[in-house]
């Protein structure tokens, strides 16, 4: 029986009950260990010179050892450890760029040609789509009744579509000097509605403080990549909260919560019944824009429906009063400095 050298011993459980096992590629001799039936090679010099950054995944942060890949993602992989007692998991961002979300429309030139129209009865009917919870129908009759205009359901639709650009100039003009980092929690979560008859996700983000709504995403998926979207885009445009943010505990939201909002704690509601920490604020807001939006029926394409919520939002921050808020709308709690006229007639300004 050939005789193992002492000084042999097994790389991983340290064990010296070891028998050899033939050749390696290179003609060294290779051992065995008959615990953890680890194979190594100790004479080969490869073998002794092998470090850790050589390997093709990073190494566990906790026990040192091996990992491998257990899910590759868009924006992050999923490693766990080899170890069978660690089985610890973790994450490690891609350096590459989140795209966008939804909400930050394609820069498009405006103007009043082919309105026949005066502006004070847009604005009005602008008021009655998204404040009134109306459809363009109703709408189109309220002005009938109300004004002795008569127009068409197509033309207040139009209306609607045309205007959002304009909404979205004016919010990014006026929040450039407003800091919400200030603010406790910012929560995160989702809804679903019908495009063309299909179901797409509605991702939102909700200051707490201030009733805001700071962004939103479209998107056909509920998955990683628009939770990614969402988030960077709120951290790029008004920084991180100075305490929490606050989600469900759907999976997409641990690591772009963690790698956009280090410094907050990532709170996952449990239950909707828990009275110290919950995410019923954005709830709450969930409930309102179905209210406005289950009278229209769903919408016929994204860039219609995309258009309207966005115009939605703006309407829900800026112009519309909240009794919740003392009369005020969220953005004039957030510190954006604007007259009731303004708010009235904000075409006008813009």
């Amino acid at each position: 029986m050939a005789i193992i050298p002492k000084n042999v011993v097994c790389p991983r459980c340290f064990s010296k009950d070891l028998y050899r096992f033939g050749k390696d590629k290179d003609g060294f001799q290779k051992y065995r260990c008959k615990k953890c039936k680890r194979q190594f090679a100790p004479d080969n010099p490869s073998f002794n010179n092998r470090s850790r950054h050589q390997r093709k995944y990073p190494d566990c942060p906790v026990c040192g050892k091996a990992t491998f890949l257990h899910h590759d993602y868009t924006y992050y992989s999923n490693f766990r450890c080899c170890d069978k007692k660690c089985i610890h998991s973790f994450r490690v961002p891609k350096l590459i760029n989140v795209v966008p979300p939804s909400s930050e429309l394609k820069p498009q030139a405006f103007s009043f040609k082919g309105m026949r129209h005066p502006l004070y009865i847009v604005l009005c009917a602008l008021n009655y789509y998204f404040c009134g919870n109306s459809t363009t129908r109703k709408v189109a009759q309220t002005l009938y009744m109300v004004h002795q205009v008569k127009v068409s359901h197509v033309t207040v639709s139009k209306w609607c579509k045309r205007f959002a650009p304009v909404f979205k100039k004016i919010a990014v003009d006026r929040l450039l000097s407003v800091n919400l980092c200030d603010s406790d929690e910012w929560h995160f979560d989702e809804t679903y509605i019908k495009i063309a008859g299909k179901n797409y996700y509605l991702w939102l983000a909700f200051d707490a403080e201030t009733r805001f709504v700071l962004d939103f995403h479209l998107s056909p998926d509920r998955d990683s990549n628009s939770a990614h979207s969402l988030l960077a885009n709120c951290r790029l445009k008004f920084g991180q909260p100075s305490s929490a943010v606050v989600s469900d505990r759907y999976y997409a939201y641990q690591q772009p919560a963690s790698l956009f909002f280090p410094r907050a704690k990532h709170i996952r509601v449990e239950d909707f019944d828990d009275p110290i920490n919950n995410n019923n604020v954005i709830e709450a807001f969930n409930g309102q824009f179905k209210a406005w939006y289950k009278p229209k029926r769903g919408f016929n394409s994204f860039e219609s429906a995309n258009r309207l919520i966005a115009t939605y939002i703006f309407f829900y921050n800026f112009i519309r009063p909240h009794s919740s808020l003392n009369g005020l709308t969220p953005a004039q709690v957030a510190g954006v400095q604007y007259s009731d006229k303004e708010r009235r007639f904000w075409l006008l300004l813009a």
